[in-house]
């Protein structure tokens, strides 16, 4: 036990690179899923299906032999990636691609009257999508997104297999040193637990204040059109 115990600085070791990892990817997939999803409802088909490609091939494709391809089979063809680099990109890609589908759904979620009402108010796309689509679809991708950032944090996990010293590749190095296969791994999945538990905290700390801050909009929008009411006799359904 006392083997165990001296080599937990090396699991938090192995802890710090994969929050780093989590943090890195689920920028990149933040990055690709919020513009893909919304392309993915574009007018143009040719956006569309580019959307589209993207979004299936990465979630019809396994996690593991995309990292495979980029760590593997790239230098191959002349590209070398670091650990860390592939890692990143493999799994950013990855849950990017299913976060579109989150974004394109919370999208497609906003009811058709209100666009309609903001369209009547004389308001641009842009406008639109800032001050009433955007503000309610962000309260409903919210939960599904940190559903994904825990998804996440487990597949990291993989970046073990290329050699980047995360929590379970140091956790198997410290296994095969010292032996204790049953302490190391509840240690391991203590960890596990605790990191995503710390992600399902900050995720509903953010959605009460998203769902504050959604409230501004849609306050002047429906100011905007009980104006726009008044001003044609009426009042709306």
């Amino acid at each position: 036990m006392d083997a165990v115990l001296n080599g937990l600085p090396h699991l938090f070791r192995g802890a710090q690179v994969t929050v780093e990892i989590t943090i890195l990817a689920a920028i990149l997939g933040a990055a690709m899923a919020f513009p893909m999803g919304v392309l993915r409802l574009s007018k143009r088909r040719l956006v569309r299906t580019l959307a589209g490609a993207y979004v299936e091939f990465f979630r019809g494709t396994s996690a593991l032999v995309q990292l495979f391809w980029l760590f593997f089979v790239l230098p191959l063809a002349g590209i070398k990636l670091d650990p860390m680099t592939a890692g990143v990109l493999a799994l950013g890609l990855n849950i990017g691609a299913y976060g579109a589908e989150v974004v394109r759904g919370a999208v497609q979620s906003v009811p058709h009257g209100q666009v309609e009402a903001a369209i009547a108010l004389n308001m641009t796309e842009m406008q639109r999508m800032r001050r009433v689509v955007i503000p309610q679809a962000l309260v409903a991708m919210l939960p599904p997104l940190g559903n994904l950032a825990i998804e996440l944090l487990k597949l990291t996990s993989l970046v073990s297999l290329i050699t980047l010293h995360d929590i379970t590749f140091n956790a198997q190095t410290l296994r095969e040193s010292v032996g204790h296969t049953t302490e190391i791994f509840a240690a391991v999945l203590l960890m596990y637990f605790v990191l995503a538990s710390a992600i399902s905290v900050g995720m509903r700390a953010l959605e009460r204040r998203v769902g504050r801050w959604r409230e501004a909009p849609l306050d002047r929008s429906r100011a905007a059109l009980r104006q726009l009411a008044d001003t044609m006799g009426g009042v709306p359904a």
